[in-house]
């Protein structure tokens, strides 16, 4: 049966942070090519419609600690704090599994980068769930540690955010419609990537909550994914609409 590997948890956190370098000078500069900064001149070969699209990237990170922990035995999810940790990274994804695509009304995504996202799903749900269900070590009193507490009450104040943020932007679309418009409302009257923002802020919880490497390395993964892609929304609706306001800012409220 597999078994906790130190080096394999390290490692592997390890290049997830330098994925997160990698991501980070790629698309600073340049967003990636999909949703409003596809350019038309230069369709993907091949599209999926989004909503089957983001139910098979997102599939991966759900199953595949579910998987994991179906091949442990006896179950080793104790205690009380290392089940809830697990169930915290499971609802998100159970969320943006089975209930996000079937609401989304995005525009058809590319295949190659559907391609690129299951495999990171895989890959990172296969360090959360290892080390979770097979490294992990926490005092039977973790669920009452001042990080477990801090870090799950901004896990799930991330998670209302990005929720609700999502919520407000499909209500700019009747069934059918592709155009882009001024997102309004909820934190959206001051920052132009209220989705991103609240997904950080929920990874950055989970990591506070997990006190881990893997926790970690994914959290920076997160902030240097979506981060630049809320800077370059945020330029995107400045240069395309001439009354968009010009007091929000890309990401953090006031700053930045």
């Amino acid at each position: 049966s597999m078994q906790c590997y130190p080096g394999l948890v390290l490692a592997l956190s390890s290049l997830l942070g330098a994925l997160a370098l990698l991501q980070l000078s790629l698309y600073l500069r340049v967003p990636s090519r999909y949703g409003k900064h596809e350019e038309r001149l230069c369709r993907p070969r091949g599209r999926l419609p989004a909503r089957c699209a983001w139910f098979l990237q997102e599939l991966p990170s759900f199953l595949v600690p579910a998987l994991l922990l179906a091949l442990r035995s006896p179950p080793r999810l104790e205690p009380l704090g290392c089940r809830l940790l697990c169930c915290l990274f499971c609802w998100h994804y159970f969320y943006r599994t089975f209930i996000y695509p079937f609401f989304t009304r995005g525009r058809p995504f590319p295949l190659q980068l559907l391609f690129f996202g299951m495999l990171f799903c895989i890959y990172n749900g296969f360090l959360q769930g290892y080390y979770l269900i097979y490294c992990a070590e926490y005092p039977n009193d973790w669920c009452t540690d001042i990080r477990f507490t801090s870090g799950l009450l901004l896990f799930l104040l991330g998670m209302g955010i990005n929720i609700h943020s999502d919520l407000l932007l499909r209500q700019l679309r009747k069934p059918g419609e592709v155009t882009y418009k001024i997102p309004q409302g909820g934190l959206f009257t001051y920052i132009s990537g209220a989705n991103y923002f609240g997904e950080i802020v929920e990874w950055f919880g989970f990591a506070i909550a997990t006190w881990s490497l893997p926790a970690f390395a994914f959290a920076f993964f997160t902030l240097c994914c979506i981060g630049p892609r809320a800077y370059h929304h945020h330029r995107y609706y400045l240069k395309t609409f001439t009354d968009y306001p010009k007091s929000r800012k890309a990401l953090i409220p006031f700053v930045f």
